[in-house]
């Protein structure tokens, strides 16, 4: 068990390095320095290119490890750190896992923590004191952002992206106010979605430049109950994510019958949320890093399907890694809309027709009513 290896209100251990930001009672927040009872290299804890590798289970395993404690900060305190939120973000920054020392007020408890946008978390409790050592050296990309304050947080975290820092490492930077001319804490879940959203609008800028794609190009990748398809089609930029929930999944526990949501933008892109949450950035991001290694343009549909015994959130770093998995997998290529969409319907379990309906992107790429494929 994770606790019995806490020594009464203490831990010692390797933070990966992990900190977390919460959002209630904003501005006021909570933030919290994270670490497993163990000390070595912990770094596959923050990994989420090695989590897609592991089944849920050795996953979730990995991840309540991380015991957390927690301070209260105004998210203004970032400006001009306290000692201790100080060392909080020199942590955030490093590139490996570093020294921690905890001492809780009272012995963590609690469930796990767990999110529709965020990796699952372990037990918490208030902080009486940390001490972190061992800090590694920042790459000269990373001290750049940190010590650049003329940079926007949209401009440091393209910076960052483009110096090899990966998006998951970014929106903990993010988070702990450490980038950016005005610098704040971010809620951890906000600072997900808000570097996906920041890095693939920049690529997007890029990806709008490339020639389009001459064929239909469908990707297809099945992992832990989940199944993720994509369709690169000949034409200019569009997009869409969605998804069907089968019942006994996350989010249709009780349900009778597969619940499907579905957000898209054409070329000019989108003026509000999607309501399908967090997701929709980070399969945008994936499908944009792919159209951008191609050199190409497309429009996109990409679609998820969420089988029975799926029924715990595990964040949006699921829908990332397995779409950018899926995405370095050899295509299907056909020459017709009509022809890939049939065997879209044989991957499916959905009936095809319950995604076409709602389908944003169909609507846009079709020029004549096709109903041969929607049964």
């Amino acid at each position: 068990m994770i606790l019995d290896r806490v020594e009464g209100e203490r831990l010692d251990g390797s933070s990966p390095p992990s900190v977390f930001v919460g959002r209630e009672g904003y501005p006021w927040v909570r933030v919290y320095p994270s670490s497993p009872p163990i000390r070595g290299d912990t770094s596959i804890h923050e990994d989420p290119s090695r989590w897609v590798l592991m089944d849920l289970e050795e996953f979730l395993s990995l991840r309540i490890s991380l015991v957390r404690g927690y301070r209260v900060y105004r998210v203004s305190d970032a400006i001009q750190p306290p000692r201790e939120l100080g060392e909080i973000i020199e942590l955030s920054l490093s590139p490996g896992p570093a020294d921690v020392e905890m001492l809780f007020e009272k012995k963590p408890r609690g469930g796990v923590l767990v999110s529709e946008t965020t990796p699952p978390m372990g037990p918490s409790a208030p902080l009486k004191r940390v001490n972190i050592s061992s800090i590694r050296p920042l790459e000269k990309v990373v001290e750049k952002a940190y010590n650049d304050r003329d940079l926007t947080a949209r401009e440091a975290v393209f910076m960052l992206y483009s110096g090899g820092v990966e998006v998951h490492r970014i929106s903990r930077i993010l988070s702990v106010g450490a980038i950016g001319k005005k610098r704040k804490l971010v809620p951890t879940r906000w600072a997900i979605t808000a570097v996906d959203k920041i890095v693939s609008d920049r690529l997007l800028e890029q990806v709008k430049r490339y020639s389009i794609i001459d064929r239909y190009m469908l990707y297809k990748r099945k992992v832990d109950r989940n199944l993720f398809i994509s369709i690169l089609a000949p034409h200019a930029w569009a997009f869409e994510w969605g998804e069907a929930w089968y019942p006994g999944s996350t989010w249709n526990m009780w349900g009778s019958e597969p619940w499907v949501e579905i957000d898209y933008e054409g070329y000019g892109g989108r003026d509000s949320y999607p309501g399908i949450g967090g997701c929709y950035y980070a399969s945008r991001l994936a499908s944009l890093e792919a159209l951008n290694s191609m050199r190409r343009q497309a429009a996109v549909i990409s679609w998820r399907e969420i089988y029975e015994g799926f029924n715990l959130p595990v964040g949006v770093w699921f829908v990332r890694e397995n779409m950018r998995a899926m995405y370095r997998s050899e295509p299907e290529i056909f020459d017709r809309l009509e022809d890939v969409l049939k065997r879209v319907a044989e991957l499916l379990r959905t009936p095809i027709r319950s995604f076409l309906e709602r389908s944003g992107v169909f609507r846009i790429l079709r020029n004549k009513r096709i109903t041969s494929y929607t049964g």
